[in-house]
């Protein structure tokens, strides 16, 4: 999908969301409330213009994505974000879709953020203690880690939604491996050509993929070849 307006008229966060919700990208009333608490211009760079609807750079040759991806991604997996439920956050940047998690699952659910840059835990930290998901990061329920996100976090598996935000050349086996039977993983795959594909997995282990949309992301790689660009 191309950006849906540019430039920096859009210069509030519910402004945003509601020109989201007008072209028809967000339908559902929770994934508006949910990025309305989570002011996104707390995740970019300083010197960004926050609302604009494009991915920027965020340093270490990683992106955070467009609005309207953050909003497709939180549409496909709403169902699987409910109270309670578990969610992981593959390549979590700054921490925008983490925090965004963190407050549909809720204090008694887990979001699980994993980045491996480690600098960029870091400052997604900092993101996050300035965002109303404050409270859930002190509380524990929300949890940033540095490690490669191609092998998830077996930890606080199985998981009711798994999120990658680059693009995987196939479908990395250790996420299909922790997510719960239910549940349903959204990742882009490919390499040149990129599809936004969504990964359910039915209840008797079995797993079915469709292709929702065509999509432009950064490669899912090692830290290494990252670096390199």
């Amino acid at each position: 999908m191309e950006r849906l307006w540019t430039g920096s008229r859009i210069n509030k966060n519910k402004k945003m969301v509601e020109h989201l919700q007008s072209s028809g990208v967000i339908r559902s009333k929770k994934v508006a409330e949910v990025m309305e608490t989570i002011d996104r211009a707390l995740f970019v760079p300083e010197d960004a213009s926050p609302y604009m609807d494009s991915p920027m750079q965020i340093g270490y040759n990683a992106t955070i994505s467009a609005p309207h991806m953050h909003a497709t991604c939180l549409e496909l997996l709403e169902n699987h974000l409910k109270p309670g439920m578990h969610s992981l956050d593959v390549g979590s940047g700054t921490g925008y879709l983490t925090a965004c998690f963190a407050i549909m699952v809720g204090p008694e659910g887990h979001a699980v953020g994993v980045e491996h840059i480690p600098e960029l835990v870091e400052s997604s930290l900092q993101n996050v203690q300035k965002s109303a998901a404050a409270p859930l990061l002190k509380a524990g329920s929300l949890v940033l880690h540095t490690g490669d996100g191609r092998l998830g976090w077996p930890e606080h598996s199985p998981y009711d939604a798994i999120h990658v935000g680059a693009a995987a050349p196939e479908i990395p086996q250790a996420l299909i491996d922790q997510l719960k039977p239910g549940g349903r993983l959204v990742i882009p795959v490919g390499n040149i050509f990129q599809d936004l594909q969504v990964v359910d997995k039915n209840p008797d282990g079995s797993v079915s993929i469709r292709s929702e949309t065509s999509v432009r992301y950064v490669p899912l790689t090692s830290r290494e070849a990252q670096l390199r660009g």
